[in-house]
């Protein structure tokens, strides 16, 4: 039963297929073989054709740069020049600075920055300052007890430069540590990201 409903839908198919579906619009078959009338060309001589000549035109005197070059002219070497009168010398006017190396801190982001400091209110940091709720200052591992250290949030903009007062954090992955009052400056009382740099 299902087989001949099978074989008459692909037949429905088929005849839709070879309806809807025209063969090539504008197709032809192949041209006929005929040969070419030669009647229709005539011999040409390549010399007796009368083409337009190539020339140079002359220029216009009016597009003449005053300073253009004739056949008596002499160039000089810039190094050799004599100065223009009336002009001071260039090396007179500026002389050559001196060379220098000129550092320019870039701005690194540490996405995991947390803060500290209730539990340690009262007590003394690994640098010497007393830890309170006011102290602007930041822990780090390695750097030396007063570096100068610049952070900015990207969540508002604030930029605060503070230094070493701390050892620490002693999470790993964590490269910094803010004191309380570092992050209520900086509005990043939070493990989040921060951007820093040694100034």
């Amino acid at each position: 039963m299902r087989r001949p409903r099978v074989v008459a839908g692909l037949a429905l198919i088929a005849i839709l297929a070879a309806a809807a579906v025209p063969g090539s619009v504008g197709s032809q078959g192949p041209s006929p073989a005929a040969p070419l009338d030669a009647t229709l060309f005539r011999g040409v001589d390549a010399a007796s054709i009368d083409g337009t000549a190539a020339t140079i035109p002359s220029l216009d005197p009016a597009y003449r740069s005053t300073g253009a070059l004739s056949d008596t002219s002499v160039l000089l070497d810039p190094n050799e020049r004599p100065a223009a009168a009336g002009r001071p010398d260039a090396a007179k006017i500026q002389p050559d600075s001196p060379v220098k190396t000129v550092a320019i801190p870039q701005w690194h982001r540490d996405g995991n920055v947390s803060w500290y400091g209730p539990g340690f209110y009262g007590k003394r940091t690994a640098c010497g300052f007393a830890m309170t709720e006011s102290l602007r200052g930041v822990a780090h591992r390695t750097l030396p007890c007063g570096t100068k250290v610049t952070f900015r949030n990207p969540a508002n903009g604030r930029t605060v430069t503070t230094t070493v007062v701390d050892r620490g954090p002693y999470v790993a992955g964590r490269q910094w540590d803010l004191t309380g009052g570092l992050c209520l400056a900086l509005g990043h009382c939070y493990t989040g990201p921060l951007l820093w740099k040694l100034p």
